[in-house]
């Protein structure tokens, strides 16, 4: 599978499993999940065939494992804008995550922190470099620190996805390190 489809195949998936599954007929469980047969043929019947072998390799291959299957079924492992309970449990950070932005977002997150817009959660890097890469998917990147351990202290949840992104509701300004 050459590398162009295997993005193409990645970003419709991603598209129909965290934000537009009713788009092609596709229906999710109150966790996210689909039968992956259900998926490959709502794909085929939208004019997107996608085969099996297809599925497996950008699920074994996608570099932030986007995807999960369990047995028969498949989901995206978090990015919802449609409502799912990914069933994560709690969990507690490392002392510092990281968050990767643009400059023309410092001023809304300098007043208000960081917040999840559309999605569920924010969304939190482990890494600086894994937070570079997601900041640099809008332009120049920007990562900020964000003291986890002292949000925990301070009561606030914490999740991990089975792809290592932290999840967590909001970060209030006091809890992030930003550039002057």
């Amino acid at each position: 599978m050459d590398e162009r489809r295997t993005v193409k195949v990645s970003k419709y998936l991603s598209k129909h499993l965290r934000h537009q599954p009713e788009r092609i007929g596709l229906v999710l469980d109150a966790q996210g999940w689909t039968e992956i047969d259900a998926l490959l043929r709502a794909l085929a019947a939208h004019g997107f065939p996608v085969t099996r072998e297809e599925l497996d390799h950008v699920v074994a291959t996608n570099d932030k494992k986007r995807f999960a299957i369990e047995g028969t079924r498949i989901r995206a492992s978090q990015g919802h804008t449609v409502e799912v309970d990914l069933d994560l449990p709690v969990a507690e950070p490392p002392a510092y995550l990281y968050h990767g932005t643009v400059a023309d977002r410092l001023p809304a997150i300098r007043a208000e922190g960081l917040r999840p817009m559309a999605r569920h959660h924010v969304h939190l890097s482990p890494d600086r470099e894994t937070a570079t890469r997601v900041g640099a998917r809008r332009g120049r990147p920007i990562v900020l620190s964000v003291d986890a351990g002292a949000m925990h202290r301070a009561g606030h949840v914490f999740h991990v996805s089975a792809n290592g992104v932290w999840l967590t509701d909001a970060v209030p300004p006091e809890f992030l390190r930003l550039p002057s």
